[in-house]
C-alpha cells in the first residue's frame, strides 16, 4: 500500500520562508514523477511543481517560478519543496504527489501553508 506524509506547513508572515516535507513507501520512489499540487480555499487543485526520477529535470508553475525549489532524495524516499519570499496568494493546504503511471498515481493527506500578509 502506497503512502505519502507531508510535512513541514504552518503559518509564516509574507516574505518569509517554509519547507515542506514528503516521505513515500510501497512505492518505487526512484521511477516515480514526484510534484507538489495545493488547493486555496473555493479553488481548484492547481500543479505547483515536479521533478524527474533522476531529479534533473523539473518544473514549476509561473507563479512560484524563482521562488520555489522542488528537489529529492531517492535514498530516503523524500521530496522537498523550499518555499522562499512566500506572499498570502500562496496560502492553501499543499498536497506531495507519486505518478509512478497513469493508473498508479498517488497523493498525500497535504500540509497547511498559511501567509500573512
Amino acid at each position: 500500500q502506497v503512502h505519502l506524509v507531508e510535512s513541514g506547513g504552518g503559518l509564516v508572515q509574507a516574505g518569509g520562508s517554509l519547507r515542506l516535507s514528503c516521505t513515500g513507501s510501497g512505492l518505487t520512489f526512484r521511477r516515480a514523477v514526484m510534484g507538489w499540487f495545493r488547493q486555496a480555499p473555493g479553488k481548484e487543485r492547481e500543479f505547483v511543481a515536479n521533478l524527474q526520477w533522476s531529479g534533473g529535470n523539473t518544473n514549476y508553475v509561473d507563479s512560484v517560478k524563482g521562488r520555489f525549489t522542488i528537489s529529492r532524495d531517492n535514498a530516503k524516499n523524500m521530496v522537498y519543496l523550499q518555499m522562499n519570499n512566500l506572499k498570502p496568494e500562496d496560502t492553501a493546504l499543499y498536497y506531495c504527489n507519486a505518478k509512478e503511471s497513469i493508473v498508479r498515481n498517488y497523493w498525500g493527506q497535504g500540509t497547511q501553508v498559511t501567509v500573512s500578509s
